[in-house]
């Protein structure tokens, strides 16, 4: 978020580009590491980048919440705990259907992220 409180769009709407080229081509703008940092720290824990996994790669591009808890030898509320993480820092979106939650990926920041650690060839 900007200082202001307002949330900071990492592409152009009208456009679909990212906000920024790899940090590999130039420095990342301020702005948009603010946004960008939040997705980056949310995905720094073990349990929620393997959530971030199983959400990604579920078959029709959702899962449920009953299907990611047996995944884990924690408690339902600490896996709660981790998948409102990973919704705060816009990563994943979540549907209520009855008593269950479904999770599924925001790909546009996913591939945000992905650009921006992409290296070219011969620049490692």
């Amino acid at each position: 978020m900007s200082k202001s409180g307002e949330s900071l769009a990492v592409t152009d709407p009208a456009t679909d580009v990212p906000c920024c080229p790899p940090l590999a081509a130039r420095r990342i703008p301020a702005a948009a590491a603010a946004v960008l940092a939040p997705a980056f720290k949310a995905l720094g824990d073990p349990v929620r980048l393997q959530l971030m996994s199983m959400i990604a790669s579920a078959p029709g591009g959702e899962i449920c919440v009953c299907d990611l808890t047996p995944a884990f030898e924690l408690s339902g509320p600490t896996i709660s705990h981790h998948l409102k993480t990973l919704r705060e820092a816009g990563l994943v979106d979540a549907e209520r259907r009855g008593s269950w939650v479904y999770y599924r990926p925001r790909p546009d920041l996913m591939r945000q992220l992905s650009i921006l650690l992409a290296l070219e060839a011969g620049t490692a």
